[in-house]
């Protein structure tokens, strides 16, 4: 072989290598941001779920006061996750659904921490599961019939936001039971790139909360 075509292949070759070496590191740090990000989110929504555990045990005041103070946590971690997102369609693909959820929580269209967890992190797999164990235990009684409903609702509108086929009997039931919230949150996010819209209803639901 010609020893400057040996030559230019090797280069060729070693340049190579190390976009693969840039790339592969490309999507390690998104990997580890975007792991930094679900662990942060899961503390928010861990402060929600204790919140709502104990609220018995708070009065009203002291109960919504401890509330309004994660939501405005949930809607500074919006703000740095839009500002992270900017102009990195690789970040954008991959955090879309947890910015949605973000918003769906703050605007209060979502009340369960675990859905808005599990939506956050794209699993329709594990929502799936959820609602067939709520299924049992709405027929053994284990499930109050009002909280089986709003969280149903909540499963089939984060399916559906995922890209899921949703049933001719989900559909029916999602209709016939959304409230004006998550109605208003689903004319809004036609899909997941609708941040901005949704991030307009989430700011007006919030400041209804800070009153």
């Amino acid at each position: 072989m010609n020893s400057f075509i040996f030559l230019k292949l090797m280069t060729l070759g070693t340049s190579r290598i190390g976009e693969i070496k840039m790339a592969s590191r490309g999507k390690t740090e998104t990997s580890k941001l975007k792991q930094n990000l679900e662990e942060q989110l899961d503390r928010l929504m861990q402060q929600l779920q204790d919140l709502e555990e104990c609220r018995e045990e708070l009065d009203t005041d002291e109960y919504e006061e401890t509330k309004k103070e994660t939501l405005e946590q949930l809607s500074e971690f919006n703000d740095s996750l839009k500002k992270i997102m900017s102009g990195n369609m690789t970040l954008v693909d991959e955090l879309s659904g947890m910015q949605l959820a973000i918003q769906a929580a703050i605007s209060q269209a979502f009340k369960t921490p675990e859905v808005i967890r599990l939506f956050a992190k794209k699993q329709p797999g594990q929502l799936r599961t959820r609602l067939a164990e709520m299924d049992r235990d709405l027929m053994v009684g284990k499930l109050e019939r009002d909280l089986y409903t709003q969280q149903k609702v909540e499963i089939l509108t984060a399916l559906r936001k995922l890209g899921e086929k949703l049933t001719a009997d989900d559909e029916a039931f999602l209709s016939a039971n959304a409230g004006a919230i998550l109605s208003q949150f689903e004319k809004v996010s036609t899909d997941l790139g609708s941040g901005d819209k949704v991030l307009a209803l989430a700011s007006f639901e919030f400041e209804k909360v800070k009153k």
